[in-house]
């Protein structure tokens, strides 16, 4: 049986096996129903290890025990599989994400946290800072910091991340504002439906003023923190945008007064319910 390194790689990747794993399964496919050591010999997987593997694929339900003599396996059907494969991982991230909410209000947490209190009185104020890279870790930071504000959360942005933001952080930020942070966003303005579903979901949270002729992507939280991403959101793949954070509140506090001259000249962005 040949199969291309290529086309074993991406079967690990989405089904989560080792290389002997996806070996024995695909030299099973081709061959519907066979023994231990015929596949073994037909995926060039060490005899001995053969059984293992092929338990561990049974446990993972891609294989079927054929008892009898000697005893065979049959393949299961791919698209059951996958089936299968999607059931066993979101059992699985169901599970670790329970062990990680017992572990909020552990002894273990409290250590860590015990640990980071220490560590941060070390660190020197011009060292609060870092560079992030993909869209995803930059969105996870900008979670973070939205989650420790307590007087305001500024931001200036493209419409388009104008969106994205509201839709995976919405309960974060609506979270804030509950906590009297104040909210305000300055973006362009497109009158598309994603736009408008976004000003819909982020109306009584905070308020959005509209954006002429500036491009640009930074957030200020509390006049203290400041995170930049450095490339137009539109020119760059998510996987590879960068943003840069640094807690400086001497650069932050004044570019949060320039922000505050420049609102107060943005028109406002009225939602359908406000034009009524």
């Amino acid at each position: 049986m040949i199969v291309n390194d290529e086309f074993l790689n991406k079967l690990r990747r989405y089904f989560n096996l080792n290389l002997y794993e996806v070996k024995v399964w695909t030299a099973l496919l081709s061959r519907g129903s066979a023994t231990a050591g015929e596949l073994s010999d037909i995926a060039n997987v060490p005899r001995s290890r053969s059984y293992d593997v092929l338990e561990s694929l049974e446990k993972k339900g891609f294989v079927v025990v054929k008892f009898g003599k000697p005893i065979k396996y049959l393949a299961v059907p791919p698209e059951e599989v996958v089936e299968r494969a999607k059931k066993n991982m979101l059992k699985e991230a169901e599970e670790k994400v329970q062990k990680l909410e017992e572990l909020k209000d552990s002894e273990i947490i409290q250590e860590l946290k015990s640990l980071h209190e220490r560590g941060i009185e070390l660190v020197e104020p011009h060292e609060k800072s870092g560079s992030l890279k993909g869209r995803h870790n930059l969105y996870n930071h900008l979670e973070f910091l939205f989650k420790s504000a307590s007087k305001s959360i500024s931001c200036v942005t493209t419409e388009k991340e104008f969106v994205r933001l509201v839709e995976t952080l919405k309960p974060t930020l609506e979270s804030a504002a509950k906590r009297g942070v104040k909210i305000r966003f300055a973006t362009e303005f497109v009158d598309k439906e994603e736009m408008k579903q976004a000003l819909k979901d982020i109306e009584g949270i905070g308020e959005v003023r509209k954006l002429k002729n500036i491009k640009a992507r930074f957030v200020i939280v509390d006049g203290e923190e400041l995170m930049f991403m450095i490339m137009h959101d539109e020119e760059v793949h998510p996987s590879y945008d960068v943003g840069i954070w640094v807690n400086t509140p001497f650069f932050a506090s004044a570019l949060e007064e320039l922000f505050e001259i420049a609102w107060k000249e943005l028109e406002v962005i009225k939602t359908a319910s406000k034009k009524k």
